[in-house]
């Protein structure tokens, strides 16, 4: 979620101390603001959401974002880590994400292929909500009224989905 242009970021005011300078790789682009993370179940349901300043680590985020999670756990590239798989193994969580070019995949095709399949409708969610429901646009300037703003419209997506 993009505050300003990049070139602007230094002279920006609006959540000075909040926001923060990232990269966003989908657009190959370095931009300032902030990185929403969800969580979303089969129903294609969001059913947790933070956001984080640009540079914040998503294997961070991943411990607020957790809550009451059991079984399988998809995610991307970003929480590859065998510490982190070990530790949510113990509270009965499977974090399973797609491997880097480099790395040896040792499960078996049609796993992946559910993996990838599964991926595909979370990138969906994340389409829907930024092009039906404005979610990339801030348009706010204060963190309370960001959060509230993309409260709302993460509500009337899950209403729209049930």
């Amino acid at each position: 979620m993009s505050i300003c242009h990049y070139a602007r970021a230094s002279r920006c005011k609006i959540f000075k101390g909040e926001a923060a300078f990232g990269y966003c790789a989908a657009k190959d682009e370095n931009y300032y603001g902030f990185k929403g993370h969800i969580v979303v179940n089969v129903y294609q349901q969001v059913t947790g959401f933070t956001i984080t300043p640009a540079n914040a680590d998503e294997r961070d985020v991943l411990h607020n974002l957790r809550g009451a999670l059991k079984g399988l756990l998809i995610a991307d590239k970003g929480l590859i880590s065998k510490p982190l798989q070990e530790e949510l193994l113990t509270d009965y969580i499977n974090l399973q994400t797609p491997l880097r070019d480099n790395m040896k995949d040792d499960r078996s095709k049609s796993f992946v292929k559910m993996l990838t399949k599964t991926r595909r409708l979370v990138e969906t969610v994340i389409g829907q909500l930024v092009e039906f429901y404005s979610f990339a646009s801030c348009k706010s300037r204060d963190i309370w009224h960001l959060s509230s703003k993309l409260v709302r419209k993460l509500l009337a997506y899950n209403l729209a989905r049930s």
